[in-house]
């Protein structure tokens, strides 16, 4: 692909989202700026994942999904003919809602990535497994238990766990899917402060139904709406500090004031 240029790490264009017959995003355009947090809120429903999911080509594993419109990465849509679904979804990792490593040992988690890629120096393997741990904040936790299944850690260090997966095939976006909802709040801010420290080295995208945490890591927002008339559609996309303070439209205000949703 293209050499990286432009402000925007990912930028929407104008994107309609289909399952089967039934449209789920409405005509929606979001520049993702880089280097910051992006997080979508809206209530269930409203396609917020469904647009997450169009940003590493997510959506194509769905049945009847299609999409309308361009989602550009490094200079080119990434729905043009030429582009690889698989090299897209390296470049842009996914962290789900719930932690899912692999029945696998740390080890293996960590180095799967990078052998499907073809690197077997085990030297080489081990520097990777050992920098990604260390970027997820998980390294002096288990770095003793590296032969042991990623199944036997708590639930807050599977998630570390998968974006240490994510990471290890070195990636330039990272996109999460609620990735706290299933989390303690004790482990909830451990993930918290680990996006704010990835985000000096990739943009991140995140998607979450918690109000006060869009407002505490993210530097903007976007909330979308399922208005009978206008399901997927995104009502506002501002700096987080203006959409929470002074939300330009009334739904955005009442969302965020818990007046539905």
């Amino acid at each position: 692909m293209n050499s990286q240029n432009g402000q925007y790490a990912v930028e929407i264009r104008d994107t309609s989202v289909f399952y089967g017959p039934r449209k789920a995003v409405n005509h929606v355009s979001i520049p993702i700026n880089r280097n910051r947090i992006t997080a979508f809120i809206g209530p269930s429903g409203c396609g917020k994942s469904t647009v997450l999911r169009t940003i590493n080509r997510m959506n194509d594993l769905i049945p009847g999904a299609r999409i309308e419109g361009e989602v550009c990465f490094r200079g080119q849509n990434i729905y043009g003919p030429d582009i690889d679904p698989v090299e897209i979804r390296r470049r842009i990792g996914m962290v789900f809602q719930r932690p899912n490593p692999f029945p696998k040992s740390i080890y293996e988690n960590l180095a799967y990535g990078p052998r499907v890629l073809g690197i077997r120096d085990r030297r080489l393997l081990d520097q990777i497994v050992e920098q990604s741990l260390r970027q997820a904040a998980l390294w002096d936790e288990v770095k003793d238990d590296l032969k042991k299944s990623g199944l036997t850690l708590s639930g807050g260090q599977q998630q570390r766990l998968c974006i240490a997966r994510a990471l290890a095939v070195e990636p330039e976006v990272i996109l999460m899917d609620e990735p706290c909802s299933a989390l303690d709040p004790i482990a909830t801010q451990y993930i918290e402060i680990l996006m704010k420290k990835l985000v000096e080295d990739y943009s991140i995208v995140i998607v979450t139904h918690n109000m006060q945490q869009a407002m505490r890591v993210s530097d903007y927002t976007a909330f979308f709406t399922t208005d009978e008339s206008r399901i997927g559609e995104l009502v506002e996309f501002d700096r987080t500090e203006k959409v929470f303070s002074s939300p330009a439209d009334q739904r955005t205000a009442d969302y965020i004031a818990g007046r539905f949703g």
